[in-house]
């Protein structure tokens, strides 16, 4: 199952590029293959070929997706989500993220986790949201990744556990999401669920910064001014304090102002 869906996610993704139109899916599609009719949905969702027809996407999707099609499921509570072609249903949209999440649909999973934490379209419960996020982090997703770390560190919907938010903030910091490297930097710095390491927390800031993170800027440069796991080096914490300033980062202006005091 997982390679079919993946193949659809490619086609999908190349949809201008291929040969076939929504006449060459239909006939598969009214013979009940889950891929033609997920297709012929998204021919018609994108106007692919035919006339743009939001109903006639979720149609055909539903038709995928009663037959336990999970990325059609996933599609499906994407559109009750945002009412394209339904009328919006929150909890039509959790109803069919469950479905596709219980297949090991990644994408579905994270939904489902947010769905849980602000209580929409299911009643709020922490918990399960740290579930569904922890099973997607699981799989590899970088977003839900951090976000299960966030839940660690605050002991949201999991005991506290600074440790494992380490643990879970590094992989998605490794995968190059920004405010993971931040926040890795962070709990280097203050030793927080990891023996405390300057050098670390200046790595992971370095690649927060050179993403535009105002904060790992900011920090960056405090830890240069000091020299503080990093060789002393004023012109490099002026260079990111201004990098930080110009992002409107109030403390980066006033640290300026008193390096150009001295």
């Amino acid at each position: 199952m997982k390679r079919v869906i993946g193949l659809v996610v490619l086609l999908l993704a190349n949809m201008m590029l291929l040969a076939q139109t929504a006449d060459d899916y239909r006939e598969s599609a009214n013979q009940g293959d889950v891929v033609s009719q997920t297709m012929l949905g998204a021919c018609y969702y994108y106007g692919e070929s035919v006339e743009q027809d939001y109903k006639q996407a979720v149609y055909w999707w539903t038709k995928a997706a009663d037959q336990d099609f999970a990325y059609a499921q996933y599609l499906m509570a994407n559109c009750y989500y945002s009412g394209e072609g339904v009328t919006q249903d929150f909890e039509r949209a959790a109803f069919w993220w469950t479905k596709a999440a219980e297949q090991g649909h990644v994408e579905s999973q994270m939904n489902l986790g947010q769905c849980y934490y602000n209580g929409v379209g299911v009643k709020q419960d922490f918990g399960q949201s740290a579930y569904w996020y922890t099973k997607a982090a699981e799989l590899g997703n970088a977003a839900s990744q951090l976000t299960i770390g966030d839940f660690y560190y605050h002991g949201k919907g999991v005991t506290q556990d600074l440790g494992r938010a380490v643990y879970w903030y590094t992989k998605s910091a490794e995968q190059d999401v920004v405010d993971a490297q931040y926040k890795l930097g962070k709990c280097y710095y203050n030793g927080k669920g990891v023996a405390q390491n300057s050098e670390r927390a200046v790595f992971w800031w370095t690649k927060a910064a050179n993403q535009g993170d105002a904060d790992a800027q900011y920090n960056l440069g405090v830890c240069y001014y000091y020299g503080d796991g990093v060789a002393q080096d004023n012109e490099k914490a002026a260079l990111w304090w201004t990098k930080a300033a110009n992002q409107g980062k109030a403390e980066a202006k006033e640290a300026l102002r008193k390096l150009e005091r001295h």
